[in-house]
């Protein structure tokens, strides 16, 4: 059996699932000062570590065009200066579009992964296989973050996606 498919049918249904979170997510909640993680964040951090743990290795990572480092990052850092600041947020097209970006990823390094080589990321002590789980896994708990701040902000819900090719 070749689980190739399989993994990009849980990668495209997660992202197609971040999709419509964003897609839906009115303006005061995009963008609300209060929240120590702003919803553009949590979606560009998202889409930033799909992309990331989808490359060969860190070395081979190229970021996205549009990247802003620290933009990736969430919360207080254990390091100077422990308040992230940024400057201008990620707009919903940009986002959208860095989605579409991660999705034809997705099509592009799937079918090409030796499953069983190491992750190529020092700090995660995983085979290939193994590292896409922990990157859907991690793609779906910030969508799933997402989905609660708009079901419990604006009455909104997104729809559960099981699988898709």
């Amino acid at each position: 059996m070749d689980f190739r498919n399989n993994i990009k049918s849980q990668y495209h249904a997660s992202l197609a699932m971040l999709k419509e979170t964003i897609e839906k997510s009115p303006a005061e909640i995009w963008h609300e000062p209060q929240d120590q993680n702003q919803f553009w964040n949590v979606a560009y951090h998202a889409l930033f570590f799909t992309h990331l743990y989808l490359s060969n290795s860190e070395s081979e990572f190229k970021a996205w065009e549009l990247h802003r480092h620290p933009y990736q990052e969430l919360g207080p850092k254990p390091w100077p200066p422990e308040v992230q600041k940024f400057g201008e947020y990620y707009t919903r097209e940009e986002m959208l579009a860095y989605l579409d970006f991660c999705w034809k990823f997705v099509d592009q390094q799937i079918p090409a992964l030796n499953l069983e080589a190491e992750s190529g990321f020092h700090w995660l002590p995983l085979n290939k296989l193994e590292l896409q789980f922990y990157n859907i896994r991690h793609l779906q708990q910030h969508t799933g973050e997402l989905m609660e701040r708009l079901g419990t902000r604006a009455g909104i819900d997104v729809d559960w996606k099981g699988s898709l090719p």
